[in-house]
């Protein structure tokens, strides 16, 4: 899931109405929209940071508004500050985000010449009453349209999606997931939603109308969301919010924790553990449990989680790595004497 942005926020800036959801300030910690200048400036930095050979699988990225639906002008400032980095070859390609109403040919042509190579598009939900009752201002036929000119365009698809919103339900949000798969983006963004300060979700949150996500039902959905996406072939780069001091400072409620991403992977572990209990059945006592290099800690589980467990179960596991095994599989060993006929 890692992927290297040189991140740059446009806070509001583009966005028609002010979602159920949103207070772009408070989630990134940006007051004041940045001008050219400062994009070079961020360029520059970073390029200094990362060294070369990194910095030319990095993108430059405008995130926090609806980058189409800025005035023009000003997103020429922004795109020609940043070209020169890529056509350089100091970096891999400029990705913007923005809203799915706010893209059509003429936008893609310009997005084309000023270098940019990856699009998201903020869809949040393919469910048309939630759009409506967070005020989104879209439809999901306009995810879908939007979708195809962007592919169509030779850029790479990315899609964000909320899930826990006002109206929201588990079913409704496999829906979404699986209309979204099926437009085939490249990468996805999956965010638990927060309720912040001074918002609409603030609002009906305090009125009683709105049940916020707990960490525990994030965690469940997110891992599960993880999963399907990584099993239809969509790339999962980012799961639930940045961790900022402003963003902390000014949550009420939902499913925020800096670890989810962690919290997924222990969760999905959690899961194929008890799957492979329940297939081998194997006795008590020393128990290995094989993982792919590099996911012992995620299997253990964050606090022993997972081994703790196994456990009181009545095992005594040791979690080690194998090789043959990718993702969340897992492979279970245990003493040669103990082996069942």
């Amino acid at each position: 899931m890692k992927h290297a942005n040189i991140a740059i926020f446009v806070p509001h800036v583009g966005c028609p109405n002010r979602c159920s959801f949103c207070d772009q300030r408070r989630i990134t910690g940006v007051q004041a929209p940045p001008d050219g200048g400062a994009v070079r400036a961020a360029c520059e930095q970073a390029l200094q940071q990362m060294g070369e050979e990194r910095a030319r699988n990095a993108e430059v990225a405008f995130f926090g508004g609806s980058f189409t639906a800025i005035p023009r002008e000003y997103m020429i400032e922004l795109l020609e500050a940043a070209r020169p980095f890529v056509w350089e070859h100091a970096f891999h390609g400029i990705r913007i985000s923005t809203r799915p109403d706010a893209i059509d040919p003429e936008v893609l042509g310009l997005l084309r010449v000023y270098g940019v190579t990856a699009i998201e598009l903020g869809a949040q939900s393919m469910d048309d009453e939630v759009l409506r009752l967070n005020r989104r201002g879209h439809t999901a036929r306009d995810v879908e349209n939007a979708s195809r000119m962007i592919r169509a365009g030779g850029f790479s698809l990315g899609h964000q999606m909320m899930f826990g919103l006002y109206g929201d339900t588990a079913e409704k949000t496999i829906a979404t997931a699986r209309r979204l798969a099926a437009l085939k983006p490249d990468t996805m963004r999956v965010y638990p939603t927060v309720v912040l300060k001074n918002t609409m979700l603030a609002e009906l949150y305090e009125q009683g109308r709105y049940r916020p996500l707990t960490v525990p039902e994030a965690v469940r959905m997110s891992a599960w969301l993880l999963n399907y996406f990584e099993t239809h072939g969509v790339s999962v780069i980012r799961l639930g919010l940045h961790a900022s001091r402003e963003l902390e400072e000014n949550m009420i409620a939902g499913g925020y924790h800096a670890a989810l991403g962690e919290l997924c992977a222990n969760e999905l572990f959690r899961q194929r553990i008890l799957r492979e209990l329940e297939q081998c059945n194997p006795p008590l006592g020393k128990l290995v449990v094989e993982v792919a290099p590099g996911r012992v800690s995620q299997a253990v589980g964050q606090r022993r989680s997972n081994a703790l467990m196994l456990e009181q179960r009545g095992y005594q596991p040791k979690f080690c790595p194998n090789r043959s095994l990718t993702g969340y599989q897992c492979r279970f060993r245990w003493p040669l004497s103990k082996q069942r006929k």
